[in-house]
C-alpha cells in the first residue's frame, strides 16, 4: 500500500469550516463502501469514486463473492487502485460459502485472497451455525496468513441474503449478550474489527432494535465495531445518535451523502448544523 500519500482532503472552498477528519489510517469514523454487487464496478468507475472521494474511503468490500466471478487481473486492478488511495480491501463475508466445501477449500481460499492482495477477510456466518472456537481458529488462520480478520456477528439467523422480514421474524433473533460475548473473544484473539449485521436490527424489521445498538456500543465501544447501514436514514440515525466518528459500511453510491453528514455541511432537518466535533 502507498503510505507516502497524504490523506488530508484536498478540497475547494477551504475557507469554509467543516468537521475535521483524522488522516488515514483511521480508527474512528471509518467508512467501508460496497464494491461490485448491485452494480458492476470496473477500474474506471472505481477510479472516479476514489479520485473524487478517496480521502473519505477507508476500505472497499466485495459482496456475495463477486470477485470469484471476475478475471483475476480485474480483481487485482481494483485492489491495486484502492491501495493507491490508501484504502484497504475486504472479501466480504463469502467464507461461509467456502466453509461448506471443506477444510482444503478454506485453506486455498485464504491463500488466493493473500495472493490477490486482499487486506481483510470478513468472517461471517449469517446462514450457517459454527462453534465459536472454530470461528476463532479462522481468525487465527487469517492472521497467520498476514491479513486482517473481521468477524461479522448479528442477532438474526439467515441474515445477508435479502430474506423477507416475515421469514426472518419467524426464525427469531439471538440474545445480544451472546454476540457481544463472541465479539469480545474475537477482539481478544486480535481481530481487526467486528462487523455488525444490520438485519434484525435496522434492516428487514418492523421496528428498529436501537436497544441492541446501544448494548453493543456500551459493551464494546465505537472504535472496534462497524455497523452495516444499508439505507441513508440508517446511517443518518447512527451519526445523529453516536456522532461522526461511528464506523459505518454503506453502498459506494452513498459515500458523498454520508461524508456530507460526517463533515457537518449538510443534512436533514433533524441533523442540519447539529453534527459537530471539537479538536481543542
Amino acid at each position: 500500500m502507498d503510505t507516502t500519500q497524504t490523506d488530508t482532503p484536498d478540497r475547494g472552498f477551504s475557507f469554509l469550516k467543516v468537521n475535521q477528519r483524522p488522516p488515514k489510517p483511521r480508527s474512528r469514523g471509518v467508512t467501508e463502501i460496497r464494491g461490485p454487487y448491485y452494480t458492476p464496478m470496473g477500474k474506471r468507475y472505481l477510479q472516479d469514486v476514489l479520485e473524487t472521494m478517496g480521502a473519505y474511503v477507508d476500505s472497499l468490500k466485495f459482496a456475495a463473492g463477486s470477485f470469484t466471478l471476475m478475471p483475476p487481473h480485474a480483481v487485482r486492478e481494483l485492489i491495486d487502485l484502492c491501495h493507491s488511495h490508501n484504502a484497504l480491501v475486504s472479501t466480504g463475508g463469502f467464507i461461509e460459502y467456502v466453509l461448506t466445501q471443506g477444510t482444503d477449500a478454506v485453506d486455498r481460499y485464504v491463500q488466493e485472497c493473500k495472493e490477490l492482495g486482499f487486506d481483510i477477510i470478513e468472517l461471517s456466518c449469517g446462514f450457517i451455525t459454527i462453534p465459536t472456537d472454530d470461528w476463532l481458529r479462522l481468525v487465527e488462520k487469517v492472521q497467520k496468513a498476514g491479513m486482517k480478520a473481521k468477524p461479522e456477528v448479528g442477532i438474526q439467523f439467515g441474515a445477508g441474503g435479502a430474506t423477507t422480514a416475515e421469514e426472518l421474524e419467524a426464525d427469531g433473533t439471538r440474545d445480544p449478550k451472546w454476540i457481544i460475548m463472541q465479539a469480545r473473544r474475537f477482539l481478544e484473539a486480535g481481530a481487526y474489527m467486528i462487523m455488525i449485521e444490520s438485519e434484525g436490527i435496522t434492516e428487514n424489521v418492523r421496528v428498529w432494535r436501537t436497544d441492541v445498538v446501544a448494548e453493543i456500543i456500551n459493551s464494546l465501544g465505537l472504535e472496534k465495531v462497524m455497523f452495516e447501514a444499508a439505507e441513508p436514514e440508517v446511517f443518518a440515525w447512527y451519526i445523529k445518535n453516536y456522532g461522526p466518528e461511528v464506523n459505518l459500511f454503506v453502498d459506494h453510491s452513498q459515500i458523498v451523502q454520508l461524508e456530507c453528514l460526517r463533515s457537518g455541511i449538510w443534512g436533514t432537518k433533524s441533523l442540519w448544523g447539529r453534527v459537530q466535533t471539537y479538536k481543542g
